[in-house]
């Protein structure tokens, strides 16, 4: 996987169950189980056995488990054999397997309405870190 932050990436094992919130300028892979929400800028790769619940905001996803909520990529979107998708989606561009389970109200954005959502997404978390240090 390709990151901003020198080749390293955030993983969530298979034998792990997350409840909460993660942001992170990494790419990020989840085995286990989440329930919350996902920001980054980077990739978010759910593995075969993973069960995500809640909100997914990236710049491009892979598929291959189970994901339910609302998922929002810049990017591509690639769901892949046996992945199963829930919820609402606001994608770029859409990639299908056969296979795929894709059960979800779906909106296609340009490339630069992506970026800006990313966009406005980091420049809200720094105000909201400098609000928390005054």
């Amino acid at each position: 996987m390709r990151a901003e932050n020198n080749g390293q990436y955030s993983k969530i094992d298979k034998n792990t169950i997350l409840t909460g919130k993660i942001n992170a300028k990494t790419d990020i892979r989840i085995d286990g189980v989440l329930d919350g929400d996902v920001i980054t800028t980077g990739k978010v790769i759910i593995g075969k056995e993973a069960q995500v619940k809640g909100k997914l905001l990236c710049g491009n996803a892979d598929i291959e488990g189970f994901f339910k909520g609302e998922l929002t990529v810049s990017g591509i979107l690639n769901l892949k054999k046996n992945s199963i998708v829930e919820g609402n989606v606001h994608i770029q561009k859409l990639i299908v397997e056969s296979g795929a389970t894709f059960n979800a109200k779906c909106s296609m954005h340009s490339a630069e309405d992506g970026v800006k959502k990313l966009k406005n997404i980091n420049e809200e978390k720094k105000a909201k870190q400098v609000a928390n240090i005054l």
